[in-house]
């Protein structure tokens, strides 16, 4: 996995797998970015670009999509907060479906802060079995890092390759971001083929950078930027 969304600190970890983004979507297309004041570094998004607007469903292939996580989902991050390769590399710490309810409002309030973008990779049934999205939106900065995490029905056949990479459309495209990272610990290669198969390349390794349950972790640094797809 990488890292856990509903906190709203810095995502990091990993465990999946995944590739290539079905590039519809069923979200409007975006308003064009004002300019922002004469000091705003270039390529930086307005504040309020996202707290404007509604968060979008975005289509995958095989019936699948990302939507907006909702009351209903509460059970998935009860399960989510169970499974051992979830709990290895995230902070996802859920214990009943009234946190999992607090969770998901927490969601919301911070899409409308503009502090991180998060959904529910749904199936074709329209059930959830993993979440994906941004944490750490700098808005001003242009920058984001993805976090991710997938119950065992999402693992294998590029499900979260493709989310990863139709989420960083959208975070590039149409929000305006220039750079997304994506940072996981050594320990953990499957993110390093999610990174791979997701575009996004390798820039470094970062010492001792995040405190799982075993101790510190060095972790690996991925990215993106805008014109690399």
């Amino acid at each position: 996995m990488a890292g856990s969304a509903e906190t709203g600190t810095a995502p990091r970890g990993v465990a999946g797998s995944w590739h290539d983004a079905a590039m519809t979507s069923n979200s409007p297309q975006p308003e064009e970015i004002p300019a922002g004041p004469p000091d705003a570094p270039p390529g930086a998004v307005p504040a309020g670009r996202m707290a404007r607007s509604e968060q979008p469903v975005l289509a995958l292939s095989a019936g699948r999509a990302l939507r907006p996580w909702r009351h209903g989902d509460a059970d998935v991050l009860v399960t989510a907060s169970q499974d051992p390769a979830i709990r290895q590399w995230n902070r996802l710490l859920v214990a009943t479906a009234e946190d999992a309810r607090r969770r998901i409002d927490g969601m919301h309030r911070r899409w409308a802060s503009e502090a991180s973008a998060i959904w529910a990779i749904a199936r074709p049934d329209g059930e959830a079995d993993g979440l994906i999205g941004w944490g750490d939106i700098d808005l001003a900065g242009g920058s984001a890092e993805i976090l991710y995490w997938v119950l065992p029905t999402a693992r294998g056949g590029g499900v979260v390759a493709e989310a990863a990479r139709r989420v960083s459309r959208w975070a590039l495209d149409d929000l305006g971001l220039h750079r997304l990272r994506l940072c996981h610990s050594v320990a953990n290669p499957a993110s390093c083929r999610v990174a791979a198969k997701a575009g996004f390349s390798y820039e470094g390794t970062m010492r001792s950078a995040l405190l799982h349950a075993d101790g510190w972790h060095d972790e690996h640094l991925h990215a993106v930027v805008r014109g690399d797809f």
